[in-house]
């Protein structure tokens, strides 16, 4: 039995925050937020990182179906740079709360930051994703949509290797850069890595 806790406060109508791809060179960063019944309990739900493809696609099937609600968004690699990457965290699990029926009392957010969303008090919750049961839900939902995004993206970018990092900064990503400089799917803020690097061909 999963040792995750449901509530933070049981006597308030939580939702579990978390996002996905903060630490990418390329893609949207990905954020999902999930309301799980009170009686909510399973056997191995916990934080996606510590679970395979297979069971992370299992688990995003029992949480669409059991959740009372969820919903998922993101912020585009335009509205990082514009931004930044943690203000565009923030921003997607706004607009991914911006989704949810009903309107939650109480949020638990994943990491130690987060911008007030509304009138809705929160708890900044490190390793929030090991601690509870809806951030961890969250956390499989934003990871398999944004996995899947790129894999689809990887198809018509095949030099960056995203079919298996995923926007990640590996060896391969890395040597993609290098070799094709960034395309419009790379985040042009991350200067250290794409600076002084041409742009792909995209037509």
């Amino acid at each position: 039995m999963s040792l995750l806790s449901y509530y933070h406060n049981k006597n308030t109508y939580e939702a579990g925050c978390d996002e996905v791809g903060r630490g990418c060179l390329a893609g949207p960063v990905v954020a999902a937020a999930v309301i799980l019944p009170k009686d909510f309990t399973h056997s191995f739900l916990t934080d996606s990182k510590l679970l395979n493809a297979t069971k992370r696609k299992e688990l995003v099937k029992e949480i669409k179906q059991q959740a009372v609600a969820y919903a998922i968004a993101s912020c585009s690699p335009a509205e990082i740079d514009k931004i930044n990457i943690l203000h565009a965290s923030f921003l997607a699990m706004h607009r991914a709360l911006d989704q949810l029926k009903p309107i939650p009392d109480f949020l638990l957010i994943d990491g130690n930051r987060f911008t007030q969303y509304k009138e809705i008090d929160h708890a900044c919750i490190v390793k929030g994703d090991s601690k509870y049961l809806s951030i961890a839900a969250a956390s499989i939902l934003a990871k398999e949509y944004r996995d899947e995004l790129m894999h689809q993206l990887a198809k018509d970018f095949p030099y960056y290797g995203w079919d298996t990092n995923v926007g990640y900064p590996t060896k391969v990503h890395r040597k993609g850069l290098e070799e094709f400089g960034p395309c419009h799917h790379h985040r042009k803020s991350f200067k250290l890595t794409i600076e002084n690097l041409g742009s792909v061909n995209t037509q």
